[in-house]
């Protein structure tokens, strides 16, 4: 009961300093003259690389040949991605071409073109005690498709006067950096320090943690320097608002739904959810320049995705806290 206790009073902590990096990003917002001091982003950059890193270090190469027949609940997480969340959009392209409320559509449909966010998804996986290992794969492959998909995906609506090859590179140097190659080196050094990484596995969650709370902070940060959230109109916003977390949960109950006519198992349930539910904000800032979305539409393409990123995070946090009360001891 007092074990209980001490994780429910943990994980509300949690939740309560995820609010406080909202408000610190408004009332102390991270400045880019701070970076010469003390650069944040590359501090995260390298805590998601790190985290990786430790994750490598916790699975071994049979488990990951295994999970690669898993092929089931690959399938769910791509098809949710690129097929489920596009198609929701598009439901009401006919309500929206001719008005003057198209852009705010596109807008929407280019969160819903976006591949999933590599790093949260992995964490709130490990959190909730669910497949991390199909977790580590499916993000992974979801950046490598996005960087075809979604300019294809928005190709079919956006007229486009080129597109960045070096972008592209560059998200996918990224994806390698920080999440391919620490994940390799974890799996080589994983003999040698697995069971130092599973008597500090409760350490090791306290750091995935913090990361998350990193990200909170820098995103909303830049957000209001760049006062994205004063340069939309009150009724553009809340449109977008309401409309973002109707999609949201509509893919997440449409995910229920399916892996539990499916069978899969509670592990996979969790992984198929946390990762087809999610969208990158991190691909989302690329993509508007590979795009190349207009100056004066910049702000508008971006809220919906840092509207659904916070969502996704604060409501899979308060999930995955919850689910991992119902795991399995031995999970």
């Amino acid at each position: 009961m007092i074990h209980k206790l001490k994780v429910f009073n943990q994980q509300n902590i949690f939740l309560i300093l995820l609010l406080l990096m909202v408000v610190l990003g408004k009332v102390l917002p991270y400045e880019e003259s701070y970076q010469q001091v003390f650069s944040l982003s590359s501090f995260i950059d390298w805590g998601i690389a790190g985290i990786f890193l430790l994750y490598g270090l916790k699975l071994n190469i049979k488990e990951v040949k295994q999970d690669i027949a898993n092929w089931k609940l690959h399938l769910v997480v791509q098809l949710a991605t690129f097929i489920l969340f596009p198609l929701l959009v598009l439901l009401f392209y006919g309500f929206a071409i001719g008005t003057a409320y198209y852009a705010l559509w596109l807008s929407i449909f280019f969160l819903a073109s976006l591949p999933s966010t590599v790093s949260s998804s992995v964490v709130m996986v490990s959190i909730a005690k669910g497949n991390v290992t199909s977790a580590i794969f499916n993000a992974s492959m979801s950046g490598i498709i996005g960087i075809i998909m979604t300019p294809l995906l928005m190709g079919f609506f956006l007229q486009q006067s080129g597109e960045s090859g070096a972008n592209q590179s560059e998200i996918f140097y990224q994806l390698l950096l920080k999440v391919l190659l620490p994940i390799i080196l974890g799996l080589l050094l994983n003999p040698v320090f697995k069971n130092f990484v599973q008597k500090h596995r409760n350490l090791i969650a306290q750091f995935d943690k913090l990361i998350i709370l990193l990200i909170v902070y820098e995103s909303f940060s830049e957000a209001f320097l760049q006062n994205v959230f004063t340069a939309v109109p009150t009724l553009v916003f809340i449109i977008l608002v309401v409309s973002v977390i109707a999609l949201f949960f509509a893919v997440f109950e449409i995910l229920e739904f399916v892996t539990t006519k499916m069978k899969f198992s509670r592990e996979d349930k969790i992984t198929a959810k946390f990762c087809g539910s999610k969208k990158s904000l991190v691909h989302g800032s690329l993509f508007v320049l590979i795009l190349e979305i207009p100056d004066d539409q910049k702000v508008l393409f971006l809220l919906p995705v840092m509207i659904f990123h916070s969502f996704q995070l604060f409501y899979v946090s308060w999930l995955a806290s919850r689910l991992a009360k119902t795991a399995p001891i031995n999970s």
